[in-house]
C-alpha cells in the first residue's frame, strides 16, 4: 500500500514539526503535503491519485472530511491521524496519535466501508448540527480552540441562545415541529472528546441520527452532560432521535456546523445519506 500524507498546520496545536520529524525517521522520503487550504489538498490529491492507494489526513475532523470527499465512491482508502480539538471520527474509528500502529495499518492495508451524507450538498463524515452547538462552533473558532474554551464558549452561549424553529415538510415527522435547543445529524457517535449525542448511531447503516434537543432548565443541565459523556444519553422530555436515510425541513437560521466546521447555510435543508460510500483504513 502506497500512502500519501496531508497535513493541516492549523490545526490543534498549529504545530506540524514534531509528526513531520517523527515521519521522517520512520519512512523513508515519505510523500506528504503541508496544506495551505482545501483547493491545495484536493490539487494534491488529484496530482496523486493514480499512484496513492491510502490518503492520511492529519488534522481534525474538517480536514479529515476535506480529504474524504475527495475519495468518496472510489477504491481509494482514508486514514487519519489526530490532531484535531475534538477528534471524534478519529476516536470512533479507532485511530491514535502513534505512527507507528498507523504504518502497520497501512502495510496491512485493510479496510471497512462507512457511510458519509450532505447537508444541502455539504459533505459531512461525523456529526453537523444548527442551533446551538452550530452558534457555539462559529464563537469557537474565535478562540486559540482546546477543550477548555469548548467549554467556556458552550456555557456563554447557552446562557444567551433562544431556540430555533424547525418545520418539517412529511407528514410523519410534523408532529416534531417545534422550538429546539439544537439539531444534529449524527453519522457516529461522538462529537469529539468522547461526548456521546448519539450513543446507538451507526456508521455503515445507511442511517443518520437525527437529534432534536429542546432547551432545558439549568438543573437538567449537569444530567445531560454526565449522560453524554458516559454514552447513556436517551430520549425523554428534551432529547428525541429520528433515524433517517434522507428528510427536509426549514429551519430559521443559517448558522450550522459541519464536522466542527462553521457554514452558513439557507433553509429549507436537506438532508441525505451516502450509504457505504467511503473507505476507511482499520
Amino acid at each position: 500500500m502506497k500512502a500519501a500524507f496531508i497535513i493541516n498546520p492549523f490545526s490543534a496545536k498549529k504545530n506540524p514539526q514534531p509528526f513531520l520529524d517523527e515521519l521522517l525517521q520512520k519512512v523513508e522520503n515519505p510523500l506528504y503535503l503541508v496544506s495551505k487550504s482545501l483547493d491545495d489538498t484536493s490539487h494534491f490529491i488529484d496530482q496523486h491519485w493514480e499512484n496513492i492507494d491510502v490518503f492520511v489526513a492529519v488534522g481534525g475532523d474538517g480536514t479529515i472530511s476535506g480529504v474524504a470527499q475527495k475519495l468518496i465512491n472510489s477504491e481509494k482508502i482514508l486514514a487519519v491521524f489526530p490532531a484535531g480539538s475534538g477528534n471524534g471520527f478519529s476516536n470512533e474509528n479507532n485511530f491514535t496519535k502513534n505512527i507507528s500502529t498507523l504504518l502497520n495499518k497501512i502495510k496491512k492495508g485493510k479496510f471497512r466501508e462507512i457511510d458519509t451524507f450532505s447537508v444541502n450538498g455539504h459533505f459531512s463524515i461525523n456529526v453537523s448540527g444548527t442551533g446551538f452547538d452550530g452558534k457555539v462552533v462559529k464563537e469557537f473558532e474565535k478562540t486559540n480552540r482546546g477543550f477548555k474554551n469548548y467549554i467556556k464558549v458552550s456555557i456563554k452561549t447557552f446562557f444567551n441562545y433562544k431556540p430555533i424553529k424547525i418545520k418539517f415538510s412529511e407528514e410523519n415527522y410534523k408532529k416534531y415541529n417545534g422550538k429546539y435547543l439544537m439539531l444534529n445529524v449524527a453519522n457516529t457517535r461522538q462529537f469529539g472528546n468522547n461526548a456521546y449525542i448519539a450513543p446507538m448511531a451507526s456508521k455503515s447503516d445507511g442511517l443518520v441520527d437525527l437529534v432534536l434537543v429542546r432547551k432545558f432548565p439549568l438543573y437538567y443541565s449537569p444530567f445531560f452532560a454526565y449522560r453524554m459523556f458516559t454514552k447513556r444519553l436517551t430520549e425523554d422530555d428534551y432529547v428525541t432521535y429520528l433515524p433517517v436515510s434522507e428528510i427536509e425541513f426549514k429551519v430559521n437560521t443559517k448558522t450550522w456546523h459541519i464536522d466542527g466546521e462553521f457554514k452558513k447555510i439557507k433553509s429549507p435543508i436537506h438532508i441525505k445519506v451516502l450509504p457505504r460510500s467511503l473507505r476507511v483504513l482499520v
